[in-house]
């Protein structure tokens, strides 16, 4: 037995003897820049790790974001300003963990983390991986409780349950951003994260101080990655809001995370991927970003037995009203529902613009009563009859008493409008929502 142990412990030593000492990261030098990526040779990094590079304003940190047999790509992280030719890249090592804790709430971050609000530094020690572990699908808790988003026409008619992924699919200039404002305030979620990716710098401190307000941003942890900053910072952006809500769900808490949104989400990595040579293929967009959207997207939902759940709306900019966009076309595809914004609704003055007919949550079945669900059926019937005779009516072409069912669609339009429109400073609760939808319904013939 001992000579066993003996044998045994001679080949550990052997083996640690054929492994090689850890040596220093050599420094490379900059070859190339072409747009926004840089080539360098010389030395090794890993994808996704940082280098420093030198540069006549000091130095820039940039990520790896690919090689080519001994040639590094590289994508800086700041503004590409001041660069060298043989400029000194030095490798950085991966890239450290993320400031979390309670302290974030109330707190605006940039997409790496880090403080863009002037309130000083972040008072927390703690610190999470970038990256999280992805959730067995067996594990997580079923989807059975309603959430309360405070808007009416969602709690009645589109009814959200906690830990679903919803789409908020509209063009530009819809009221997407108020309908987000209006669900930080009215939500009774415990806390939330709001990604403000790729948007104007104006509507960022806007959505902050106007839209969200007091009430909501203390509650709140905003991220925020305007359309100026590197492609990779916007993608970060939305890794971080999403982490920053895997982490307050680990502890029990039922997060709210507003993505606003996915398509700049996607735009950003295919800046990514097409500076690296990889093919663009459906207008534009290369495979990796219809690798990237499910992943991201997965990683919200219910926890497993004693952590919450992450609630997500996810905006999805459809490009000149086009529902079948690619991007709109692969979120509908991953998310558990979508909210269409019509621009017709909204260009009418009705707010939120929000298109019953063209708009679904695929879980409402499993959060609501029987009683919940045979109203909204009702009243969605109710305004799709209204909808589809919507012309004739106006022109006259319709006789009143043709059909009784189009007559009581006439009578009970003003109602069903009122319904569904919300001043952006209300918050109706969903108890509210289902009693004056259940009021709508009970006149429905």
């Amino acid at each position: 037995m001992a000579t066993r142990e003996h044998q045994l412990l001679n080949k550990i030593k052997t083996f640690g003897q054929k492994v090689p000492p850890l040596r220093p990261v050599a420094s490379g030098q900059l070859v190339r820049v072409v747009g926004l990526t840089l080539e360098a040779t010389g030395c090794r990094a890993p994808v996704g790790s940082l280098c420093s590079i030198e540069t006549v304003a000091g130095e820039l940190v940039a990520e790896v974001i690919g090689f080519d047999d001994k040639l590094l790509y590289l994508m800086p992280v700041e503004e590409l300003r001041g660069v060298l030719p043989g400029a000194r890249v030095q490798p950085l090592g991966e890239q450290s963990g993320l400031n979390v804790g309670l302290s974030l709430l109330g707190r605006v971050l940039d997409g790496g983390g880090e403080p863009l609000d002037g309130l000083g530094p972040l008072n927390t020690d703690q610190k999470a991986s970038r990256h999280a572990p992805s959730i067995n699908p067996l594990s997580r808790r079923a989807i059975s409780e309603p959430l309360d988003v405070g808007v009416r026409a969602i709690n009645a008619m589109l009814t959200v349950g906690k830990g679903q992924r919803m789409g908020l699919f509209a063009g530009s200039g819809v009221g997407k951003s108020v309908l987000l404002g209006m669900m930080t305030r009215g939500t009774t979620a415990d806390i939330i994260v709001v990604g403000l990716v790729g948007e104007r710098g104006r509507e960022v401190k806007e959505f902050i101080e106007e839209i969200l307000g007091e009430q909501g941003r203390a509650r709140s942890v905003v991220v925020a990655a305007p359309a100026d900053t590197s492609p990779l910072m916007r993608l970060r952006a939305c890794e971080t809001s999403t982490r920053i809500a895997e982490y307050f769900r680990d502890l029990g808490y039922n997060v709210l995370l507003l993505m606003d949104s996915l398509t700049r989400y996607a735009q950003a990595q295919r800046e990514v991927a097409l500076a690296v040579g990889e093919p663009p293929a459906t207008k534009g967009y290369p495979p990796s970003v219809f690798a990237k959207l499910p992943r991201l997207v997965e990683r919200a939902g219910n926890g497993g037995p004693g952590q919450g759940s992450i609630t997500a709306f996810y905006t999805v900019l459809t490009e000149g009203d086009d529902q079948q966009d690619p991007i709109a076309d692969a979120s509908r595809a991953i998310l558990d529902g979508h909210v269409v914004l019509s621009r017709q609704l909204a260009d009418s003055g009705h707010y939120p613009a929000i298109d019953i007919e063209a708009s679904i949550s695929r879980v409402a079945p499993m959060v609501i009563t029987d009683e919940h669900l045979d109203s909204m059926r009702k009243v969605k019937q109710m305004y799709s009859l209204y909808q589809q005779n919507k012309d004739l009516i106006s022109i006259g072409a319709y006789s009143q008493g043709s059909d009784p069912r189009i007559d009581n669609a006439i009578r009970l339009q003003p109602a069903m409008n009122a319904f569904l429109q919300q001043s952006f400073k209300d918050a109706i609760s969903f108890d509210d929502s289902h009693l004056m939808m259940s009021q709508i319904a009970g006149q429905c013939q």
